[in-house]
């Protein structure tokens, strides 16, 4: 249940509606826009939810997910389910293109593992499009929603008619046109021109009797008119003719598709629900990146842990003047169920309230919700809101009774499974009475077990709320210092209003001031004071605190630090000394050894001096490399050198980042940035940070010598996308003209286009024909013609490829 009816207004639910709406692409999207409802129901918010998070995630992979042709072909749909009715082309035009989505989205799903998306993969899987219709539809309809000249023999033999008439009757208009010109009828730079269906050519009126025809039409100034010459009157009518049995025939080829569309009529509505489904979802999906909105733990339970909410409209809007959102941390559980918010005026606790509201509204009506990852979601079934002035001269209620109204409501639907918030608890009658009212109603929705936030300056229920299990006290931080608020919500205490400060600061009289206070009483004023000199100390003591916590991580690691050196250096003497050991038992057994050798060789040669002084030089040569210290020599790498190089940085200069050793090779400058290519990877960096350095260094850094030429990669999908058959050449000029027509014809050739439009203008021919006879040179060009009267005539060349 929710309270009151304007919920949505007074949280501010119906901005993020609107949103959504211009969000959507396709009044299929809208539709489910408009049919946003709070649930209730705990499997169906989870569906919802889950629904969003999926479509979020599909948007931020990347994948080709189709993002065009959301085309609401439903009406079409129903009038094509009634025997005899057929769709226009147009209509065609917009069932093939909307077809083709969904068969797109359905594909999309199709190829994905089933765990990846298991929702929206489960929906999908059961709508259908039969291809048989899609084929039916390609078969008569071209990708330009025009008729195909194939769609019947018949249309085939009209066109070809049609075209050749035209073709007789223009040869034939642009022999009297001549003529009309050389005899000064007409000026020069006129052209033959269509009205009402019929070739004419405009005469000057002084002239019209002199050049035999009917005349349809004059101009504005009555200075032309526009004369349907006698010798093509009937090869007009034969025209005429042959338009009317076009257009007969393709409306029997109509009809006959309708007919062929019409047993697919209910699968392809349900097709087109989940299309919607899918262009609302995407809209939830735009708003959810917008905000940075999560689908966090969600229980069957009444609680609410939230880390770094956001309020989502003051998101959006901070997001566009480049600020941040001061995010709110609460908690409610069933030992403090009911927050009691106390502070400054403009301080953020109605900011804090609607906060509360509008999120838990939002999830509730299948949104992804702005806040940490580590946050969880509760579940109500009843959301009651008390915010703002609900005066009514109609049925007689001050701001006070409309109060009084909505709390009787309160008391009589609360219950465990509600969250109700309330801004300015007791506040529109005499403060002592409307403290006492605020105390017992507050009792009672303590006993029903309810959740909620309760915005109040009230000293008395500051005082309840910390002696009732249930209740708990919250404070919105204010720096009583500077008498600026914090917007940051502190629960465990309660907040001073710091009325008499700010009124300080504002500049009321310091008599005023005092004569208040004593009025007051100094039980009030004392703790109005403790609150102060308690939030100033509890600010102290926070940074203090941090102080300490810093001190004491660097303290920890410190000791960290030494006991591992410590360790270290313990082994490592251990090892030292053992090796030492060992080595020295190894050369004093070598050394016993040549001793005894040594005597027993001056004794076997009886002391001769020779002997014995070879053998005591060998007996030296022992000590010195087998016993004296060895001298270690650290050796210092050299470091890396750079030889710079004058110049500016262009295109081709080898250049190294400022501060690393990387090298690398410059593709491209924009503006103040500079593609560069370091190995296999291209970056793009600020020309402030790069410095120029010698072929040399680049050389030596990479053992690479620079490429006379480079070859870029092509993105075949991107030019398909960027691609159009349309190629307007108006006001340019020939040599400029040439080079855009070739760098047209190169894509149009690559792609596979069959034909082309070059719009070139009338003017005097010259572009027409320079271009023509460009295009002459291509061996891929098989043909070149006017574009039909109706679509510019001379004005523009169709092209037709090999």
């Amino acid at each position: 249940m929710l309270y009151p009816k304007t919920i949505e207004q007074k949280l501010g639910f119906d901005k993020l509606r609107e949103w959504l709406n211009d969000a959507c692409i396709s009044p299929l999207g809208q539709y489910f826009v408009e049919k946003i409802r709070f649930s209730d129901n705990f499997g169906l918010v989870e569906k919802l939810v889950s629904q969003t998070a999926e479509m979020k995630k599909i948007m931020e992979i990347g994948e080709n997910f189709p993002s065009q042709n959301y085309i609401d072909a439903t009406p079409y749909l129903k009038r094509a389910a009634i025997e005899g009715m057929l769709l226009t082309q147009s209509e065609f035009s917009d069932l093939k293109a909307s077809l083709q989505t969904i068969r797109s989205i359905i594909r999309f799903f199709e190829n994905q593992e089933e765990e990846a998306f298991p929702l929206l993969g489960e929906y999908s899987g059961n709508v259908r499009v039969d291809k048989a219709i899609t084929d039916a539809i390609e078969k008569i309809i071209d990708d330009r929603g025009q008729i195909r000249d194939s769609a019947s023999s018949e249309l085939t033999r009209i066109r070809r008619r049609l075209i050749s008439e035209q073709a007789g009757i223009r040869k034939r208009l642009d022999t009297l046109l001549k003529s009309a010109k050389s005899s000064g009828w007409v000026s020069d730079d006129v052209s033959l021109t269509v009205r009402n269906g019929r070739m004419v050519i405009p005469v000057a009126a002084e002239h019209k009797r002199k050049l035999k025809g009917f005349i349809h039409d004059e101009s504005a100034t009555g200075q032309t008119v526009f004369i349907e010459p006698t010798d093509v009157f009937e090869s007009n009518n034969e025209i005429r003719e042959l338009e009317y049995e076009e257009r007969r025939e393709i409306n029997r080829i109509l009809m006959e598709l309708t007919s062929q569309l019409r047993p697919f009529v209910p699968d392809l509505q349900k097709a087109y629900q989940f299309l919607g489904l899918m262009d609302f979802l995407r809209a939830k999906a735009k708003l959810a990146s917008e905000m940075s909105a999560i689908h966090p733990t969600f229980s069957n339970n009444q609680f609410i842990d939230w880390r770094e909410a956001r309020h989502p409209l003051l998101h959006l809007s901070f997001q566009k003047q480049g600020k941040k959102v001061v995010p709110l941390n609460i908690e409610l559980k069933e030992k403090e169920r009911i927050l009691i918010v106390s502070g400054p005026n403009a301080g953020g606790k109605s900011v804090s309230l609607k906060t509360v509201g509008l999120i838990q509204y939002m999830f509730q009506c299948g949104l992804l919700v702005p806040m940490r990852e580590d946050s969880s979601m509760g579940f109500f079934q009843n959301i009651f809101i008390d915010i703002g002035d609900e005066q009514s001269l109609e049925n007689d209620l001050s701001t006070y009774s409309s109060h009084l109204t909505n709390m009787r409501h309160f008391l009589s639907m609360a219950n465990k499974r509600t969250l109700f918030l309330i801004d300015e608890f007791g506040t529109g009658t005499e403060p002592g009475l409307g403290g006492a009212i605020a105390e017992a109603i507050l009792e009672d929705l303590t006993k029903s077990g309810a959740y909620g936030v309760i915005n109040t300056h009230y000293t008395n229920l500051k005082v309840l709320a910390d002696k009732t299990e249930g209740l708990v006290n919250g404070a919105m931080r204010f720096d009583g210092e500077h008498l600026e608020p914090l917007y940051q919500l502190e629960i465990g205490r309660p907040g001073s209003s710091f009325a008499f400060e700010i009124a300080s600061k504002i500049g009321l009289p310091k008599g005023v001031i005092n004569r208040a206070k004593d009025k007051l009483g100094t039980q009030q004023v004392n703790f109005e004071k403790l609150l102060k000199e308690l939030d100033i100390e509890r600010k102290v003591f926070s940074e203090k605190n941090i102080e300490l916590g810093i001190k004491e991580r660097k303290l920890t690691k410190q000791l960290a630090d030494y006991t591992a050196l410590k360790s270290s250096l313990e082994t490592n003497e251990k090892k030292i000394v053992n090796e030492a050991k060992q080595k020295a038992k190894t050369l004093l057994s070598d050394a016993n050894q040549l001793i005894e050798n040594t005597i027993r060789e001056i004794k076997e040669n009886k002391a001769d001096k020779e002997k014995t002084k070879t053998v005591r030089q060998q007996l030296d040569k022992f000590n010195k490399v087998s016993l004296e210290p060895e001298v270690i020599v650290e050796t210092i790498p050299a470091e890396d050198v750079y030889e710079p190089e004058d110049g500016a940085i262009v295109p081709g200069s080898y250049v190294r980042v400022v501060g690393q050793t990387a090298i690398g090779e410059v593709i491209a400058l924009r503006g103040k940035d500079a593609e560069i290519r370091i190995g296999d990877l291209k970056s793009t960096i600020k020309l402030n940070r790069l410095e120029k350095v010698s072929n040399k260094t680049y050389k030596a850094a990479t053992g690479e010598k620079k490429l006379k030429t480079s070859a870029k990669g092509v993105d075949l999908n991107e030019r398909m996308m960027n691609f159009s058959f349309n190629l307007d050449m108006r006001g340019k000029r020939g040599e400029e003209a040439l080079g855009i027509v070739d760098q047209f014809m190169d894509n149009a050739i690559m792609l596979g286009y069959d034909e082309i439009r070059v719009v070139h203008g009338k003017g005097d021919g010259i572009l027409r024909t320079l271009v023509r006879n460009h295009l002459r040179g291509y061996s891929q060009v098989g043909s070149m013609q006017d574009e039909h009267p109706d679509r510019g005539g001379a004005g523009v060349t169709i092209v037709k490829l090999k």
